[in-house]
């Protein structure tokens, strides 16, 4: 929009003003459909102000008070979607609210359920197990010892029953203990008579284990506490990855806008070449080849023009939607500066790397869960046997206070065998394939600790050459950049030819991207030197975050 002030001064006197002259003060804005005859629905704003002379002042004072306010609230509606991003605030604003942050924090929060539902389980746990009313009516089989035979009767019983125990399981054993209570009501209807009656187990002390079966729990104990901290590492492992993506999505924009920028003025300088070079031919001081050569050059300008748009349209859009932002926002990035020399060493990384990289502890992980599946199959081929004791007491009464009234003691000894006798080699399979499945998990685990510490050692490779890289690029592009300046003035000169600018010209963009690469390519291993170590070596400390904001 283009804003206009008007001031009008309207005096009854061309001569002196008296004190009682008055000016008036006109305030419009005109949009930019208005200002190129365009019909629009908008009104313009007038703003007509009368005042004494004394108070001129006063009133440009306060026109110009309300000018900064529109340009304050025009400004605002019109750049609200512009947004200035560095390398490091985009990285935090993806770890914070990319959707890949969002399922991250999700899969932590999955494993930290589940250790929490571990820890629950060895925990005393109390259980009420009820049936409130249960009532039939049928014909039931009795034994009629005056015939000596049995015959179907009629039968009406209401029946309840309920049990309120607590259970601990013993990981040493893998037995559980157990403390339990009871209490049972019958009633049964018939032509002659009705009875009812209660039971109850005032209190019973029982345990019960299997005496030669896999031990579950002794696993679990070593496993589960092994899973939570490999999920706490892994939460950092996938912050970094995010970093990653971000850092590679971050400069395909940046080339994108660098490409956009070059072809913009590529478009300027060559038309601004080919006017001069009409000049030239005017004069016979290039020929009608190099002419049109140059025209050639401004077509294919704005052609390569129109493409970096496009490319910087769907650049802009990718990182964007990555960050989870909204998508008209137009985002200008700020390039790290040079980043700082710093000496790392491959024995350094790999320490760091055995020490807090979650793969590890996977690998741990998957050792200890082979060695369960061994464990368990060779346990369950053999015959098995279950031992369970009980100690209480239990009484039988017409009435409720009766049933509790001189309880007689109960005692309950059990013992369970399982003896396989004939699976046709079922039991023997299972347990040879977990001894199978443990070798290939040895082998595969030493396989996968070797690509990872070569992985450690390339990228540290990588990362200190980077840095070397990074000092020539920038030397490159200082190079290139006076060299083109030098050549596009010696040729508006006449000094140099078309050859010499056009080589000159490409050797610059070379350089341009040969600098962001460079970038690009630093960041890329550094962010990655921190996935694969949870290290940061700029700061020289262990990556870190409070997870008490995610439980």
């Amino acid at each position: 929009m283009v804003i206009k002030l008007f001031k009008c001064l309207k005096m009854k006197n061309n001569t002196n003003p008296p004190s009682n002259s008055t000016f008036t003060h006109t305030f419009s804005i005109n949009t930019e459909a208005q200002r190129h005859g365009e019909s629009t629905n908008s009104v313009p704003l007038s703003l007509c102000v009368k005042t004494n002379l004394d108070d001129t002042i006063l009133i440009a004072i306060w026109y110009k008070s309300l000018l900064c306010l529109f340009l304050f609230c025009l400004g605002g509606t019109l750049f609200a979607q512009s947004v200035k991003l560095s390398l490091t605030e985009s990285i935090d604003l993806a770890v914070d609210s990319s959707l890949q942050a969002f399922r991250a924090k999700n899969m932590y929060m999955v494993s930290y359920w589940a250790y929490r539902s571990f820890h629950a389980k060895r925990l005393p746990s109390l259980t009420l197990r009820t049936i409130p009313l249960e009532y039939r009516r049928d014909f039931t089989k009795r034994y009629d010892s005056n015939e000596n035979m049995d015959v179907y009767r009629q039968q009406q019983s209401l029946y309840s029953h309920g049990n309120l125990s607590i259970s601990q399981n013993f990981d040493l054993t893998g037995g559980t203990f157990f403390i339990d209570s009871e209490l049972g009501y019958m009633q049964n209807f018939s032509n002659s008579d009705n009875y009812s009656q209660f039971s109850s187990v005032p209190i019973r002390i029982g345990y019960s284990q299997s005496l030669f079966g896999f031990n579950g729990f002794q696993w679990d104990k070593k496993i589960e506490p092994l899973k939570y901290t490999k999920a706490k590492k892994q939460f950092l492992y996938s912050r970094e990855e995010i970093s990653e993506t971000t850092i590679l999505n971050f400069f395909t924009l940046a080339m994108a806008q660098m490409e956009y920028d070059m072809a913009k003025d590529n478009v300027s300088s060559s038309d601004t070449l080919y006017r001069i070079g009409q000049e030239r031919q005017k004069i016979a001081s290039i020929s009608q080849a190099d002419l049109l050569t140059l025209k050639l050059d401004a077509v294919n300008a704005r052609n390569t023009f129109k493409h970096a748009e496009i490319s910087l349209k769907r650049a802009m859009f990718s990182f964007v939607s990555f960050l989870n932002m909204d998508k008209e926002t137009q985002v200008a990035l700020e390039l790290p500066d040079r980043p700082e020399n710093i000496e790392i060493s491959p024995g350094e990384a790999l320490e760091h790397a055995r020490q807090y990289n979650p793969d590890y502890l996977a690998y741990k992980q998957e050792m200890l869960e082979a060695d369960r599946e061994v464990d368990k199959t060779k346990k369950s081929s053999n015959f098995d046997a279950s031992f369970s004791v009980s100690v209480g007491f239990n009484q039988v009464a017409a009435d409720f206070q009766g049933a509790y009234r001189k309880p007689l003691q109960q005692d309950v000894v059990s013992l369970g065998l399982t003896i396989p006798l004939v699976d046709w080699g079922v039991r023997k399979g299972r347990a040879n394939m977990a001894r199978n499945n443990l070798n290939v998990t040895k082998i595969s685990i030493q396989q996968k600790e070797s690509n990872l510490e070569q992985d450690v050692v390339m990228t540290v490779n990588d990362f200190n050459i980077q840095q070397d890289l990074i000092s020539s690029a920038e030397e490159a592009l200082e190079l290139a950049t006076l060299a083109y300046n030098v050549t596009k003035e010696r040729f508006i000169i006449g000094k140099a030819d078309l050859n010499s600018l056009t080589l000159s010209l490409n050797r610059q963009n070379s350089a341009q991207r040969n600098y962001i690469s460079a970038l690009q390519n630093y960041w890329l291993n550094y962010y990655k030197l921190r996935k694969l170590t949870l290290f940061d070596f700029l700061r020289q400390e262990v990556l870190s975050i409070s997870l008490n904001q995610y439980q």
